[in-house]
């Protein structure tokens, strides 16, 4: 089955940097589409950065991590990463690994909190 499992989230104050990462298992990691999305609290869940199939050449990021916030993937390891560079208090939420086989799956997330 379709398994997704962020990791990297932690504290930092603002200007700091992290790197989540999320490990796919269950099905052709190379194939596919992979995203990047964040929930803060009360808030919706909203896209941060997709990046396409195979070499991940179309790369797609919200307006407000774009040159900030770097999306990227290995598929020899079926991983996909986010680099977060610049972070600011309102980057704080729980960031979540996606990919839609038909239906959209979805990791556990990873919980990134910047403090000012």
């Amino acid at each position: 089955q379709v398994r997704l499992v962020e990791s990297g989230g932690g504290s930092v104050q603002a200007g700091g940097s992290l790197r989540l990462s999320c490990t796919a298992s269950g099905f052709s990691f190379a194939w596919y589409n992979m995203n990047w999305y964040r929930q803060a609290p009360g808030k919706e869940r909203e896209l941060v950065a997709s990046i396409s199939n195979y070499e991940g050449t179309d790369i797609r990021y919200a307006d407000s991590v774009k040159d900030r916030f770097t999306v990227s993937r290995d598929n020899a390891k079926n991983t996909l990463y986010l680099q977060m560079d610049s972070l600011e208090p309102e980057d704080t939420a729980m960031y979540y690994c996606n990919v839609v086989i038909l239906d959209p799956y979805w990791g556990q997330g990873t919980q990134v909190t910047v403090s000012s």
